[in-house]
């Protein structure tokens, strides 16, 4: 199966004393692009993007392309309120070069009408101005509390039809996914949730943007392009949401690379302990990963 985006690994945000350890995520990100990730994305929520400033979310993109990640190669997640914020980091985003960007919408206030979405978006997007292209829409309530309703979607593609790439599903509902792509063809629709992956992709889906292709891109990449769900990757994932997900996922690549200093977090989130993912390392097991399986 031929798929118009692929599969772009959600990288976790490596933290050493509290700073981004960009060393470590240039290694993560080229390793995932070489074996079969089309794209890498940074800040997005598995990377912790809310909890890393806009400043340090520039200093981090610019260093990631020094270091040999390709800027084109980079899929940037933007998860801000201020109009400011979203607007400067997405700009600064594309004037890099970069694939895409991941615009989630505002969430502190809320609930919010269609219409304030809809406003907020095109504030943003009138600020960005010439440069704006490639918005992949992201669609996580669980998250933000803020839906994005086939409405907003639709409005916001007729007035920016050459400005909106796609839609990133993160709701976990997936008849509500199967509606998406069936009402939104033309868009590149990436679905979140790798339990029902391989059926989304069959049915249109154009790929994804997920956490678990931090640890087993090529699993990932084989269930999207057969589109088939992988009963192996449905355990694992329900194991992983059984907790708090990132710490979760961070602690599997820290197993996976046989280096603690990936299972760190910033707060409020809170590192899992030995016992806690215990289960999840042994769904592992399957795929032949072990902690030295990732040089």
């Amino acid at each position: 199966m031929s798929l118009s985006f692929g599969i772009s690994p959600a990288l976790v945000t490596p933290f050493a004393e509290g700073k981004v350890d960009v060393q470590r995520l240039a290694h993560h990100a080229k390793d995932c692009l070489a074996r079969g990730c089309r794209t890498a994305t940074i800040f997005g929520t598995t990377g912790e993007g809310p909890s890393v400033g806009a400043a340090e979310r520039e200093r981090v993109a610019n260093d990631l392309i020094s270091l040999g990640v390709l800027p084109e190669q980079l899929v940037e997640g933007v998860i801000a309120c201020s109009l400011e914020e979203a607007a400067y980091s997405t700009s600064q985003a594309l004037r890099r070069g970069a694939h895409a960007v991941l615009l989630a919408p505002p969430f502190y206030f809320r609930p919010a009408a269609d219409e304030a979405v809809f406003a907020w978006y095109a504030a943003v997007f009138e600020a960005v101005g010439s440069d704006l292209r490639d918005v992949i829409l992201y669609h996580i309530p669980g998250m933000t509390g803020v839906p994005l309703s086939h409405n907003v979607i639709a409005r916001l593609v007729e007035r920016y039809p050459h400005a909106i790439r796609g839609v990133k599903d993160s709701a976990c509902d997936p008849e509500a996914t199967f509606a998406l792509i069936k009402a939104f063809p033309h868009l590149d629709i990436l679905v979140g949730d790798e339990t029902y992956l391989g059926r989304a992709c069959a049915a249109g889906a154009a790929g994804s943007i997920c956490g678990v292709a931090n640890i087993l891109p090529e699993a990932v990449i084989a269930l999207a392009e057969n589109g088939r769900d992988d009963p192996r990757i449905v355990s694992l994932v329900q194991e992983i949401t059984r907790h708090s997900v990132v710490p979760m996922v961070k602690a599997l690549v820290a197993y996976a690379r046989g280096d603690v200093v990936w299972a760190a977090v910033r707060p409020p989130l809170s590192t899992l302990d030995q016992q806690s993912i215990a289960q999840a390392v042994e769904l592992l097991e399957p795929f032949g990963l072990s902690a030295s399986a990732i040089e």
